[in-house]
């Protein structure tokens, strides 16, 4: 009986096996990529190599397998493979020693990558075509790569090569450049959660509604991990899903508890959200997750403040009332403070035993924080205003450079030296420097301004959002209110509206990473970005003219913007007359990076 008990055990196999698509209409959040598939299949445009990338779960390997079957499949309907014939059952049982499947995390070297360069030369046994799935490609080392080009350069023709990865930025390009770029995107959880309802009428399970889109939404966009964390869910309820065996299972927080819990931060109720922080802990949540999921939370509100129907379809429609009131009652500014509170505390959880202190003093912080600008108009209005009182100053400086200038000239010509008098110690404008908090990089800023061209701003301008939407939510939250102001083909400047998130920024070097990477998949190069705050910017647009327009008149330079410059019949300094507005830019801004403090 034991004996009988383990082999039923053994039989059973996970949902995500017994579930795994078969056809390419099966694959879900998909449709582009296998109809693409499909029109090749039909109309015999295949190609010798394929690259499928993508986040885990999202069907990479089911579609490489499904292919494998479509190629060699002699009754094909519509480019799917009919799952019936001797071919498509050997594929499927994974007998046919004609589509070969590797693991590149456990053999990733030269002599595995060798010997299949030694065994493509022969032609298939029984299908047309010989397959070879490559999995987790970016794993292979660098010379198990150079092996692996010297094939897919001269490839055999009835020879197909299919790799799937997670990381493509760890392949080659001169291995990407001989294949069909695929790129799986996350799955939409309205279709994962179709998908699980579908599973589960099949199997004439009983399920919560809410259960499904709770579980669609821990997915973060795999197939995969969804039917996974459903599994547990069946096993935990017996063959019942319901909500509260799935907060279980996922370790999440009730939207209500969450609810609850923001509503006793905006109102600096400390002492109520402490024991809303222990009741969670108590209850056996994950600190971790907990952040997690009041991350999102706050992302919700951001989005429901600029568009309700985003966060409706994101949620899958589990929106309350309480949630609408509370995203009337808080303001951005707050959002984006707790924010970045959140995304501290989440990186000290992981090296910590003791995460409830860790959540007890975020729930300190993040009752206390500073309502800076309750008002978006009221910040609006002291940016503008920053700006105008700036400007005039700049103006004032600029003339007095100007009177200097022509003192100096006049000096030289009574040969005078510009050591005796007043103008060699314009303490003026220094003040100038002095307008915020920051380390603004002019090293960086210059160049680019050097060669910033309006098309090369607009460039950047269009993949600007693509670019966002490809940040995870803390960096999208940081960056949300920056834009590109200036831009040439190998830089730009990006100014934030608040200094915090400037400063934010600045520090961040994973953000600059991500922004820097993403932007070589969109646009396909990387320029350098360098960052400004906004009430900074028109100073630092202005000092750069101004020292631009002296250098032209002195001779000391060559600049492609010398035809903007006002003609001038005054003559200027002879030739070994030395730069005056240069050397004071020099003494009093340093030739590296500018300190700027107010006073």
């Amino acid at each position: 009986m034991d004996q009988l008990a383990g082999g039923l055990r053994m039989s059973y196999q996970a949902l995500y096996r017994v579930w795994r698509p078969q056809r390419f209409d099966e694959i879900v959040g998909q449709s582009i990529i296998t109809q693409t598939l499909k029109n090749a299949i039909l109309t015999k445009q295949i190609s010798h190599a394929y690259l499928f990338t993508g986040p885990r779960g999202t069907g990479k390997t089911s579609a490489a397998k499904i292919f494998a079957k479509a190629v060699n499949c002699h009754y094909l309907k519509d480019g799917e493979p009919c799952n019936e014939c001797e071919t498509c059952r050997a594929i499927n049982e994974g007998s046919l020693s004609d589509v070969i499947e590797i693991d590149a995390a456990s053999n990733n070297g030269v002599e595995e990558i060798r010997d299949i360069r030694d065994k493509v030369k022969y032609a298939p046994t029984k299908a047309d075509y010989k397959v070879y799935i490559i999995d987790e490609v970016h794993m292979l080392s660098t010379g198990a790569f150079n092996a692996l080009l010297k094939t897919l350069e001269e490839p055999p023709a009835n020879v197909i090569f299919i790799l799937a990865t997670t990381e493509p930025h760890k392949i080659p390009a001169t291995i990407i450049s001989r294949t069909q770029k695929f790129d799986f995107k996350r799955i939409r959880p309205q279709d994962i959660l179709e998908r699980m309802a579908y599973i589960l009428k099949q199997k004439h399970i009983d399920y919560d509604d809410k259960a499904l889109k709770l579980i669609a939404k821990a997915a973060e966009g795999g197939m995969r991990d969804a039917l996974s964390i459903l599994d547990q869910a069946m096993s935990y309820g017996d063959d019942q899903v319901t909500y509260e065996n799935a907060l279980l299972v996922t370790g999440s927080v009730t939207n209500e508890l969450l609810t609850t819990y923001v509503e006793q931060v905006i109102q600096k109720d400390t002492k109520s959200a402490l024991i809303t922080i222990q009741k969670i802990l108590d209850d056996g949540k994950d600190a971790s997750r907990f952040v997690e999921d009041l991350t999102s939370y706050c992302q919700d509100i951001l989005l429901y403040q600029q568009d309700p129907q985003i966060v409706e379809q994101m949620e899958l429609g589990v929106v309350d009332d309480k949630f609408k009131q509370l995203t009337s009652q808080i303001s951005d500014d707050q959002i984006y403070q707790m924010i970045n509170e959140l995304n501290d505390i989440s990186n000290s959880l992981r090296f910590t035993a003791h995460p409830d202190v860790y959540l007890q003093v975020l729930t300190v912080k993040i009752t206390h924080l500073d309502q800076t600008a309750a008002s978006p108009a009221v910040s609006s209005e002291k940016v503008a205003q920053t700006e105008r009182v700036e400007d005039e100053k700049i103006d004032r400086l600029t003339n007095k450079i100007n009177d200097l200038q022509r003192e100096i000239a006049e000096l030289k010509k009574t040969g005078v030296t510009a050591a005796m008098g007043e103008p060699a110690e314009p303490a003026t404008p220094k003040p100038a420097a002095k307008a915020a908090n920051a380390h603004i990089e002019l090293t960086k800023i210059y160049p680019i301004l050097g060669s910033a061209t309006r098309k090369s701003l607009n460039e950047f301008q269009q993949v600007w959002p693509d670019l966002m939407n490809t940040l995870s939510v803390t960096q999208r939250a940081v960056m949300h209110v920056s834009k590109p102001v200036a831009a040439s083909p190998d830089g730009i400047i990006v100014a934030f509206e608040y200094p915090i998130f400037y400063q934010k920024a600045q520090a961040d070097r994973e953000l600059c990473d991500a922004l820097e990477n993403n932007l070589d998949r969109l646009v396909g190069k990387s320029p350098t970005i360098v960052f400004v705050p906004s009430n900074q910017w028109p100073t630092i647009r202005r000092d750069y003219l101004a020292n631009h327009k002296a250098e032209l008149k002195s001779g000391s330079t060559e600049s492609e913007s010398a035809s903007d410059d006002q003609p001038t019949d005054k003559p200027g300094p002879a030739p070994d007359a030395p730069k005056p507005i240069v050397a004071k830019a020099a003494e009093l801004f340093g030739k590296d990076i500018l300190d700027i403090k107010n006073d």
